[in-house]
């Protein structure tokens, strides 16, 4: 969608819901009420995913952490959490199949005792998913936990296999928005809400500026959703200024080491660190990612990572993989988590369930949740603002309608492009990451652009033109950390990468080289700091 026709469509239409916020809760909303028909706008003041939705520790789960809490605390909410969360796991894995798939994860134990513990509760994990269970969990001896996993240290007395999912969270997120687009949705990154519109006390849309070329606009609109993530204080207050604040934060912080810690196909769930938490060591995208940290935190637009929250988490995996040297870290990056405050005071135990508010003005505000159950949130929203203002739609579509990469996807995918003349890792790169969209980035690789951007990692300059021609991408870093996922798995990979991603966008966006030059400090700064 050409940005120019997108404002004008936003200047001139009036929305059934306009849609405040584009991370993986809002784009999930704009996607389900496009589909029932409804007229929808959604805007977004930075880049799809740039904040919490990109910084997610890639899993698409159920929760062990939240069964365990609930079976202990005989707590009902955490449980249904679960069971909701579960269900999603295969209705996610089944929209996007190129960017979401199981990934098997050990659970190494050095205790006697502690074998029929988590079997028991993994086991109790797969019952609650009924049909929408995955492989069952199993026990392995130490010797066989220790071939699946050979970094494990001596010691064990064997571990619990199980399989939850693995996606990339930015790029899904990305394909929400493109699916809310296709489906009629106008979708706008950079745009920002500066005023609620109100008439005889009620919402009647928002002024939208335009942080790219300037400007500001008047969006008209029944509705008005507040999905904007731990900021959605933020605009509630924009609603009513004496409002109480709705939201606690905390922080999660990833780090990504080499792929040597790692097999392929196997991760590692950390049954506990020294606060009493759960950590993950995943294979993800030809690196490592482990985490995360739970503490509270100050809202921040980049949160900046602390070198104590770096050596918390080398620190927790010590006695599994033993020492890991801070060196060893080549990326890392923090992400808020927005918790709806139910009167605890510790961060980690906060229930992770989404909330709808309605205020006096009519504004809704979803919050809450977490990654997995994005689609059910949206659900739930939808339904309420079509019941409470008579919204004229259809039923829900969006458990069955495959995202953009996922229509037409086909496992032989790799090979189709290999026979496009592709090498068959590229092949396999674009199959895993565009799906049924491929070989629209394969044509641009034939035609030329087939260098990579950065040694030693797939990312193709094909990639950085189909990202700003058909992805909306509009800076370096929204190449860099949203379109490929290069700043996030190596910062020094993609600070040697810059330039040529800036000279590609400036030909492909016209800039003049004074855009050139600001575009690459102004990223080459946030790769050096918080990204």
């Amino acid at each position: 969608m050409e940005r120019a026709q997108a404002l004008e469509r936003l200047n001139q239409e009036r929305f059934d819901l306009l849609v405040i916020g584009g991370g993986a809760s809002g784009a999930g909303v704009a996607l389900e009420a496009a589909l029932r028909g409804l007229r929808v706008a959604l805007v977004e003041r930075y880049d799809f995913a740039e904040g919490t939705s990109s910084r997610s520790t890639k899993l698409i789960h159920g929760g062990v952490r939240y069964l365990e809490l609930a079976v202990k605390t005989l707590d009902r909410s955490q449980l249904h959490l679960v069971q909701d969360a579960l269900r999603e796991r295969a209705i996610l894995l089944r929209l996007a199949p190129h960017l979401a798939r199981p990934l098997w994860l050990l659970t190494p134990l050095y205790r006697p005792l502690e074998l029929p513990y988590y079997y028991l509760g993994l086991k109790l994990y797969d019952l609650l998913a009924g049909r929408a269970r995955l492989a069952p969990a199993r026990l392995l001896s130490a010797r066989a936990a220790q071939a699946r996993f050979p970094a494990l240290r001596q010691g064990l007395v064997g571990a619990v296999a199980y399989q939850d999912g693995q996606f990339d969270d930015a790029r899904y997120n990305l394909e929400l928005a493109l699916t809310a687009a296709q489906t009629g949705a106008v979708v706008l990154n950079y745009a920002e809400v500066a005023a609620l519109v109100k008439k005889e006390g009620r919402l009647a849309g928002a002024v939208v500026k335009d942080r790219q070329g300037g400007g500001e606009v008047e969006v008209a609109a029944r509705v008005v959703v507040n999905a904007t993530g731990p900021f959605a204080d933020a605009i509630r207050h924009l609603d009513d200024p004496e409002v109480p604040p709705l939201l606690t934060t905390s922080s999660g912080v990833h780090l990504v080491l080499g792929p040597g810690y790692t097999p392929p196909d196997t991760g590692l769930l950390v049954p506990k660190t020294e606060d009493g938490r759960v950590l993950f060591v995943l294979p993800w995208l030809g690196g490592t990612l482990v985490g995360t940290t739970d503490q509270p935190a100050p809202l921040d637009d980049h949160p900046p990572v602390q070198e104590a929250e770096v050596a918390y988490v080398l620190r927790q995996v010590r006695p599994y993989l033993g020492e890991i040297p801070q060196t060893a870290v080549r990326s890392a990056w923090s992400g808020l988590r927005p918790l709806v405050a139910r009167g605890a005071t510790q961060t980690a135990r906060l229930v992770r369930d989404h909330l709808i508010e309605e205020s006096a003005s009519g504004l809704l505000t979803l919050t809450g949740g977490k990654w997995t159950t994005y689609r059910k949130m949206a659900q739930d929203l939808v339904d309420y603002a079509i019941g409470r203002f008579g919204l004229p739609a259809g039923p829900s579509l969006s458990a069955k309608t495959p995202l953009l990469g996922g229509q037409g996807f086909t496992p032989e995918g790799a090979g189709r492009l290999q026979a496009m003349g592709l090498e068959p890792g590229a092949a396999l790169h674009l199959h895993q990451a565009y799906g049924a969209r491929a070989p629209e980035v394969a044509r641009l690789v034939l035609e030329g652009l087939d260098r990579p951007l950065a040694e030693g990692w797939p990312y193709l300059e094909a990639e950085v033109v189909y990202a700003v021609q058909r992805e909306m991408a509009l800076t370096p870093l929204d190449v860099l950390c949203r379109r490929t996922r290069l700043a996030f798995l190596d910062r020094q990979a993609a600070l040697a990468a810059l330039p040529r991603v800036v000279e590609l966008m400036g030909g492909a966006l016209g800039w003049d080289a004074n855009r050139r030059k600001h575009a690459e400090e102004q990223s080459r700064n946030r790769l050096l700091g918080a990204l």
